[in-house]
């Protein structure tokens, strides 16, 4: 007999009645039942009832026992009776009738619960984090992370035909949004490795190579904030990246991937083939932001023209002013109470908003404190334009034009929310297209790259030559499903005059280009064939599959949001001979401030 187990403890069924069997696990529960005490028994695969009558030799010991110590038990598989059969166990029909027992480690008292998942601190969580990874959501949603990735392998190196490679994780710098993380280097005084935002530069390499189709479950590394949806430190994407491709050869193989990876994982309806395609502008009218949740059947309109000459002087100023004025219709509202109407103007005013004005279509008529200001003919207009008919609103917003999407974009949602429009049983997927390839940075006012500084702009080097920057479109996309930005990717560039040419627009010299990216720009000199692809976030896709709202909840080892692993206790001080090796000096600590790096 195997020294610890024969079975684990979600294995035993009424199959195994009479046999002698050995498990070993933590224990989950301890009940005393009339002298006769019942343990339950878990490990990663489920959990076993163990019974431990009075006469075993061990029986005194159970007093003793703290929850979560490990034991293991032999003893005989027994058939529970018809009306002690759980059948939310998958056990529940067996129990085990403890012959032997050996401790083999003890247990601290617990700073938490592990059978019952209670709210508790997260910090005291992520510091016993083996302590939470053992409670059961966490330990089903690490395991369902796996069991993804182990599919995505499948689906895309056997059903796909891509090559699973790996990139290096000391690289250079580069300036590519956010922060990097740098290593300093021992044997070059001075310089300094950063760890990969993401594996950008080596993907196109790859396809520059000569390999044809790649992929990696790939770690990725920035110094940002953290956010529920975002990691302050690392992330991993299912990068992936092909040759001779276009736009649509990229979106069919993301489709067959998320059509085929999802129905594994989720009873959900899953959109189908092909997905959904809105241009970036449409998509910032229509629903106020770039990651539009779909379920939500409420379209924004631009009425701003409407408005150009109405006698409500507020709108009429915003849209002579440059600015716009956004519709959002909702229906079957126009009954609510006052409250609910003035509880949603002050969530657009939290929200940087000058208001919310709104028009009630009823019984009688339209009523509204701005009713007054527009002609039956315009009423008519706007009830038409937002398919409106009696019990239904119209809430307005108006201001410059970037304000006004955004405010438009969250009382849609908030409208959402407040009447539950979103269908949970649904995984609604679209590509947003058509991204500007330029943006005007309005804090220095200079011309900064939008998306991806490696994509190639629609109509190539023309376009670059002849059309403003900011009209200028590029073959970037992203993947959007229930409102969460699953993926970034473009068609790369793939020219050296061209990227020469873009990073000019964007204020980078070519020196500056041949310091930054001069690998990537002389091998453009020798033959690179055009190329695309796209980087899944690994996180946000368990998030998805999982119903879970924070990344932390489907990442085993997470830092904390400062940034800190309070299990392990990183980031921490080193041995000064350390630095000395990597000749740094440390400066002495400003009052109220931290030690610095000289």
């Amino acid at each position: 007999m195997h020294r610890y187990r024969t079975h684990n403890c979600g294995e035993l069924r009424a199959g195994r009645v009479g046999e002698t069997v050995r498990l070993s696990g933590w224990v989950h529960r301890v009940r005393d039942h009339g002298g006769i005490i019942f343990v339950d028994l878990r490990d990663s695969h489920g959990i076993t009832q163990v019974v431990v009558h009075p006469e075993r030799d061990f029986y005194e010991a159970v007093e003793h026992w703290r929850l979560e110590s490990v034991i293991c038990f032999t003893g005989v598989v027994v058939q529970r009776s018809p009306d002690t059969v759980n059948a939310r166990l998958a056990t529940g029909e067996v129990e085990l009738d403890a012959q032997e027992m050996e401790i083999l480690n003890d247990s601290l008292v617990l700073p938490f619960s592990v059978a019952v998942e209670d709210d508790c601190d997260e910090n005291l969580r992520l510091r016993h984090r083996f302590l939470d990874l053992r409670r059961a959501g966490l330990h089903e949603r690490i395991l369902l992370r796996s069991r993804v990735v182990k599919a995505i392998r499948r689906i895309l190196g056997d059903d796909l035909g891509f090559s699973e490679f790996q990139t290096p994780i000391l690289t250079k710098s580069s300036p590519e949004g956010a922060r990097d993380f740098l290593v300093p280097s021992r044997l070059h005084p001075g310089k300094f490795y950063a760890l990969p935002q993401a594996p950008q530069l080596f993907k196109q390499l790859l396809m520059i190579s000569g390999f044809d189709r790649y992929f990696q479950i790939a770690p990725c590394f920035r110094d940002e904030d953290a956010r529920a949806d975002r990691s302050p430190g690392e992330f991993y994407q299912v990068d992936l990246e092909m040759a001779f491709a276009t736009q649509d050869d990229v979106f069919d193989v993301v489709e067959k991937l998320f059509t085929r990876l999802f129905p594994e994982f989720t009873d959900k309806k899953v959109s189908g083939a092909p997905f959904v395609r809105i241009p970036y502008r449409e998509a910032m009218v229509k629903y106020g932001t770039d990651k539009p949740d779909l379920r939500i059947p409420i379209e924004i309109q631009d009425v701003s023209e409407l408005f150009r000459d109405c006698e409500f002087n507020a709108f009429r100023q915003v849209v002579r002013g440059g600015g716009v004025v956004r519709a959002i219709p909702a229906r079957g509202i126009a009954g609510r109470p006052r409250s609910f109407f003035d509880n949603l103007i002050a969530f657009a005013q939290e929200r940087g908003g000058k208001g919310l004005a709104y028009l009630s279509w009823v019984e009688d008529g339209v009523k509204s404190p701005i009713a007054k200001f527009f002609p039956e003919s315009a009423l008519e207009d706007l009830r038409r334009r937002g398919g409106l008919g009696v019990g239904d609103v119209m809430f307005f917003v108006a201001d410059q034009e970037k304000a006004a999407t955004r405010l438009a974009g969250e009382v849609r949602n908030r409208l959402a929310d407040l009447l539950d429009l979103r269908d949970d049983g649904r995984f609604d997927f679209c590509w947003i297209v058509d991204y500007p390839l330029f943006e005007l940075n309005e804090e220095t006012g200079k011309i900064d790259f939008s998306h991806n500084p490696f994509s190639l702009p629609q109509g190539g080097m023309e376009a670059l030559e002849t059309q403003a920057p900011l009209a200028v479109l590029g073959y970037q996309y992203d993947l959007v499903c229930n409102g969460v930005e699953l993926s970034s990717g473009a068609i790369r560039n793939h020219r050296p005059d061209i990227m020469i040419k873009a990073f000019a627009i964007a204020g980078y010299g070519e020196s500056v280009v041949e310091d930054k990216f001069g690998g990537l720009l002389r091998a453009f000199k020798f033959g690179a064939p055009p190329h695309g692809g796209i980087a899944p976030g690994l996180d946000r896709l368990v998030m998805l599959l999982a119903g879970c709202r924070n990344i932390r909840e489907v990442t085993a080892f997470p830092l904390n949001q400062n940034a800190q692993d309070l299990l392990l206790g990183a980031p921490g001080t080193v041995d000064p001979r350390q630095l000395k090796d990597l000749h740094i000096q440390m400066k002495p600590a400003k009052a109220g401030k931290g030690s610095q790096a000289g």
